[in-house]
């Protein structure tokens, strides 16, 4: 039997403004952020919502997220769908990072496997996601999530496709997202959903 699962990013935060490490930092969404969505959300790029499970990784910019699209709150905050925990980087930029030995090691080596000083690594963060999604993938659901969370998944269910060889190239722009089909729980097909860019741009 089909089911569909949207992944959706949180909106803008000061956090992607400032382009900082901030995975498990509960930051809000920024007035840019709220704007976007509206944006979107006027322009009709989400899915009606009704029959479908609303889910959260339960940080405030994704409860925020599902509010400002569908004026609800989520049915379920699972954190196992948090970002990945960045440790001793966290609210940090590269700039106040780079001359750190241990960043250099983590940055320069392979970071899917190498933790972060008191953090998590991107295949931890992976594995907890894909334990959570083993449990939502044969029914209906909306999931308001995190960047790494989605890309990992995504690359996981369709990798290289689309020339996307690396994780990374699968991350949405914040507010935007997949539709994923599942056949009795296997990821079958997707779509993006995403604002037209001349439109992103107005």
């Amino acid at each position: 039997m089909k089911n569909t699962i949207y992944l959706i990013r949180h909106g803008i935060t000061e956090g992607n403004k400032r382009r900082l490490y901030y995975g498990s930092t509960d930051l809000p969404l920024a007035p840019e952020g709220i704007e976007a969505l509206k944006k979107r959300r006027e322009a009709g790029i989400y899915p009606d919502e009704q029959g479908f499970r609303l889910i959260t990784s339960g940080l405030s910019r994704t409860k925020q997220t599902l509010f400002e699209i569908y004026g609800k709150e989520p049915d379920i905050s699972d954190k196992r769908l948090n970002e990945v925990n960045f440790g001793d980087f966290e609210m940090k930029s590269y700039n106040e990072l780079k001359d750190i030995p241990e960043y250099q090691l983590w940055i320069s080596g392979d970071n899917w496997h190498n933790y972060c000083p008191n953090g998590e690594s991107g295949a931890i963060m992976f594995a907890r996601a894909k334990i959570a999604m083993d449990e939502y993938c044969k029914s209906d659901c909306i999931i308001i999530c995190h960047g790494g969370i989605i890309a990992s998944l995504m690359q996981e269910y369709f990798p290289g496709d689309g020339g996307r060889e690396y994780f990374y190239m699968w991350q949405p722009r914040p507010c935007e997202g997949y539709k994923v089909v599942f056949d009795d729980g296997k990821p079958i097909e997707y779509s993006e959903i995403k604002l037209d860019e001349t439109e992103a741009e107005k």
